[in-house]
């Protein structure tokens, strides 16, 4: 019953809000074809405005892969890692979660197809790749849209943040898979 009410409400949720809202605009008077025009004019600025700083982010990570210095640094921080609960295969993603969303699914998808959904580094890369944000991406890409380019609170919350999600994910897989 529940399910089918699920299902049902998921079905039909999109399609209401994509026409319930512009006849809500309607309803109140608002002329919504040049209001989506407007809205697109100020997407498409805000698009320019931050392709520096997104391509700044991208260069940086593509760096990072291309040197080896992800895999030396995975290397190095290998053993604590693994002290912590945090198999090898699990450590790029780490590293890389807080640079890019993409290279994280990446990182998620190599785990995934050598050990397997239902080991203990599947399901950790998994959990992390939910409980964690792509801050240095958020950053660059949400701040830079409204023109804020003094993160020097935001840094460290974000990052905090990262740290405190992949620390509960250690905790919450261990706890529920063993």
């Amino acid at each position: 019953m529940i399910t089918a009410a699920l299902e049902t409400v998921s079905r039909w949720a999109v399609p209401l809000l994509l026409a319930g809202i512009p006849l809500y605009a309607i309803a109140r008077g608002v002329k919504v074809y040049p209001a989506f025009l407007e809205g697109a004019k100020e997407g498409f600025q805000v698009a320019v405005r931050i392709i520096p700083a997104l391509v700044a982010v991208l260069v940086a990570l593509g760096m990072l892969r291309a040197s080896g210095a992800l895999d030396g640094i995975a290397r190095l921080v290998g053993p604590a890692a693994e002290a912590l609960g945090i198999p090898a295969s699990a450590l790029p993603m780490v590293l890389v979660r807080p640079l890019s969303g993409g290279a994280a699914l990446g990182v998620v998808g190599d785990v995934l197809r050598a050990e397997g959904p239902d080991s203990h580094a599947g399901r950790l890369v998994s959990v992390m790749a939910g409980s964690t944000e792509t801050t240095f991406y958020v950053l660059a890409v949400y701040m830079g849209s409204v023109g804020i380019s003094r993160y020097r609170q935001a840094l460290p919350a974000g990052l905090l943040a990262d740290a405190a999600g992949f620390a509960a994910s250690v905790l919450v897989v261990r706890a529920l898979f063993g």
